[in-house]
């Protein structure tokens, strides 16, 4: 099929050339607002989003989209069933950004052990406690990784070097995958972990999954980590965990809304005491958002258009 796509975010400056190299029409307008793509859209074969765009019945009622393309690993932001209702394909690029990830998850676990933030916090306050800041061995603790797809597998890799058990639950895998993990059931996830990763997309079945009655599932109190959205766990049932002692520590890259003016007052109450607590590491959603992973995710994206497009052609 000849193929026309719209491009409506700011994706690295590789695009253009990427595109170019698989000889497909495209335009580039990443200042574009909601109502023009609704104008323009009926023109393109497909579109390629990255996160300000949400992808619903009211934006493409009128298009003719062979697919849409999210320049990232999450979905969250199509309506995957009106899609499919459409016949619409979905592409992502999990791919590009897991090495990313798997780095930063393990960045944050590595300061929470060794209370490198706090450490850091307390001596430029001229506070020299050596024995407040005795950390812990992550070879002496078992690391279990909820969701074993693209960032999860990559987190596990980059775990077998540091001698800690890893464990992982899926739901949805039905073969062991590999070597660098051991695959287990619920009930043997739940009594053997002790750090707590989450690698899931958000979806219906895990918004709001992780509360305080999940969590005290767990035999141990844990070390909490989540890379993936924040709706899945909340911030009040964080607080909850942490006052019950359920959760140690959390390293947080993602918050249910991070969009911090706009909380509503229960969650502006709940983050500002996770903040007070001591007990939270924050950052601002960056875990697969690096200079390489920029490029990277334009790399599997076009590789992945290029192959859809040429398989409609034959």
């Amino acid at each position: 099929m000849s193929c026309r796509i719209l491009i409506v975010d700011k994706l690295h400056d590789s695009i253009t050339p990427m595109l170019k190299g698989i000889n497909v029409d495209f335009d580039y307008l990443p200042e574009i607002t909601r109502s023009e793509i609704k104008y323009l859209l009926p023109k393109y074969d497909g579109l390629i989003i990255r996160s300000k765009t949400k992808v619903d019945r009211d934006l493409i009622k009128n298009a003719k989209l062979k697919f849409v393309a999210r320049a990232g690993a999450g979905i969250d932001n199509l309506d995957t069933s009106v899609l499919a209702k459409h016949g619409v394909a979905i592409i992502n690029a999990p791919e590009g950004n897991r090495d990313a990830v798997g780095e930063h998850t393990i960045g944050l676990i590595l300061n929470l052990l060794h209370n490198l933030t706090k450490s850091h916090n307390q001596i430029t306050e001229n506070n020299w406690d050596r024995e407040g800041n005795r950390g812990w061995e992550l070879a002496s603790l078992t690391v279990g990784i909820f969701g074993y797809g693209n960032t999860g597998t990559a987190v596990a890799k980059k775990l077998s070097g540091f001698g800690c058990n890893v464990i992982a639950y899926d739901k949805y895998l039905e073969v062991n995958p590999g070597n660098d993990v051991e695959m287990v059931d619920l009930d043997t996830f739940f009594k053997r972990t002790n750090i707590l990763s989450l690698h899931i997309p958000l979806t219906e079945e895990t918004d709001g999954l992780v509360n305080i009655g999940f969590l005290n599932k767990f035999y141990h109190n844990l070390i909490f980590m989540n890379t993936s959205r924040g709706e899945i766990a909340p911030l009040n049932e964080l607080k909850k965990a942490i006052k019950t002692r359920k959760i140690r520590m959390a390293g947080l890259d993602v918050l249910e809304n991070e969009n911090i003016p706009s909380m509503n007052e229960q969650q502006y109450a709940d983050f500002c005491w996770l903040k007070e607590s001591g007990k939270v590491l924050f950052t601002p959603h960056v875990a697969g958002w690096t200079m390489e992973s920029y490029q990277r995710i334009n790399e599997v994206l076009v590789d992945k258009i290029a192959a859809f497009v040429e398989n409609t052609r034959n």
